[in-house]
């Protein structure tokens, strides 16, 4: 067993992948732009009880690998213990040798509890031990997490319909780290399932104080908090679509499909495509006229397990990559809004890494010289956020369009324990763009390279999304 597995030269290959990251790269500033952290923990500053909390709880990457390795439910998302949980996933971790899970497990060890030891069923109780006792240091709760990784400002996902009550207070507070809602409306396109969809446009309308009794009323309720979630220091929206929705359709059509939906009656696959679409342009609009980032996650298959689902519900490891064609549709959307000028800043995150160059290339053919990376071919998500596919993403960006643009990498997680995925992207960066430099692929000049690394790494994210102070 090696003490010093995640070492200070991790992942970097070459003395000049080595000097821009430690010069350049490591210490620069976190903007986290979107992530699933819950805005409770955040603003209620969670005083985490055991390591299972914090490091367990919610996340179906692990349950997955767990799963995977024989562990019955009962020890990822059922009611085991906290340590048998733990314990359970020690177990898991020696079998995950080269999936990236092995990585952020070690880096997060050392980063946050100084501990370089491996983790298995061996060293688990001494680390059980030692990491639930700094957690009850000010500096392992989210507020110390935070100042800690140098965080400055953080992206959550909130639905138009949540109070932000948690935001408000972090606003008002004296938080270093600055957290901003991000709106995500996906609630409002299910129009092929009325009882869910009438009882979010009611809560909607007791949001928006607004009669969403009509499509217009609708729209305005969405409207309305979207100039809420603005006032808040919102400057993104998030969408997660199988594929972009582009079958347009008249207002007449798509208020008689709302019409209808209220009424009981489910919309058909064409209708809700139809709603879908006229929601999408109008969020489009929305985000355009206030200079807001729309995010588009493109390319997931959600719940495929029918029993598991029944069992779990959502979001617990159920989810695959789609393999949707995506081009046609993609186009289609973002040429609606591109001829109204109502296109905004736009990243577009892919799944399937067949379509890495399609999407790296649809970027550019709506860039408009407005801003700088105006258009951005987001970073790797979720199956695609592990050394090789970041890599892929890397390449295609490069490749296509320009690397020097790219606003970097984002956390996507619920956990608190996320933050050296940061680094791993950076290190990951470098030591591309090292392995270049000793090929004699681009030129060895330490100022052009460093600044680009510092670039990617903070600085394009700080002047992208122009977060409020």
């Amino acid at each position: 067993m090696s003490p010093n597995f995640i070492h200070d030269d991790f992942v970097l290959q070459t003395e000049t992948a080595k000097i821009l990251y430690h010069c350049h790269a490591k210490d620069q500033p976190i903007i986290d732009y979107h992530c699933h952290l819950p805005p409770e923990d955040l603003a209620e500053n969670r005083q985490f009880e055991n390591l299972t909390e914090i490091w367990l709880e919610g996340d179906h990457y692990k349950w997955r690998a767990m799963r995977a390795n024989g562990v019955a439910e009962h020890y990822c998302t059922g009611d085991a213990t906290p340590y048998d949980k733990f314990l359970a996933w020690a177990r898991t971790v020696p079998q995950t040798i080269r999936n990236p899970l092995y990585h952020w497990t070690h880096l997060e060890l050392k980063r946050y509890f100084d501990i370089d030891d491996l983790l298995n069923e061996q060293s688990a109780p001494a680390i059980w031990e030692a990491c639930n006792a700094k957690l009850q240091e000010d500096r392992l709760r989210p507020h110390g997490i935070t100042e800690r990784f140098k965080v400055e400002a953080i992206g959550t996902t909130d639905d138009p319909a949540d109070d932000l009550a948690y935001h408000k207070k972090m606003k008002a507070s004296d938080m270093a780290t600055r957290v901003y809602p991000a709106y995500r409306p996906d609630a409002a396109l299910v129009v092929d399932d009325p009882t869910t969809f009438n009882a979010y446009a009611d809560r909607l309308g007791l949001a928006a104080d607004q009669d969403t009794g009509t499509y217009r009323g609708f729209c305005e309720a969405l409207h309305k908090r979207h100039d809420y979630f603005h006032a808040l220091g919102s400057r993104l929206s998030d969408h997660g679509l199988s594929a972009c929705h582009a079958t347009f359709a008249s207002e007449a059509t798509v208020s008689s499909i709302f019409d209808r939906a209220r009424a009981g009656k489910a919309a058909s696959a064409e209708e809700k495509e139809q709603f879908a679409t006229a929601i999408m342009v109008l969020s489009g609009q929305l985000d355009a006229a206030k200079g807001w980032v729309k995010q588009l996650h493109v390319g997931a298959l959600r719940n495929t397990n029918t029993r598991k689902f029944k069992q779990l519900g959502r979001d617990t490891g159920f989810d695959s990559i789609a393999d949707t064609m995506q081009a046609e549709t993609l186009r289609a959307y973002l040429d609606h809004l591109d001829q109204e000028d109502t296109l905004p800043k736009t990243i577009i995150y892919n799944l399937n890494p067949r379509d890495n160059y399609l999407f790296a290339s649809m970027t550019g053919n709506f860039q408009d010289g407005s801003v700088a990376g105006k258009m951005q071919f987001g970073s790797g998500w979720w199956y695609l956020d592990q050394k090789e596919a970041m890599e892929w993403q890397i390449n295609a960006l490069s490749n296509i369009g320009l690397l020097s643009r790219f606003v970097g990498m984002l956390t996507d997680s619920r956990s608190f324990l996320s933050y050296p995925r940061h680094e791993y992207f950076r290190r990951i960066l470098c030591n591309i763009l090292g392995n270049d430099i000793e090929d004699g692929l681009i030129p060895r000049d330490m100022e052009l390279l460093g600044k680009m690394v510092e670039d990617i790494c903070y600085q394009n994210a700080k002047t992208y999304f122009q977060f409020p102070a």
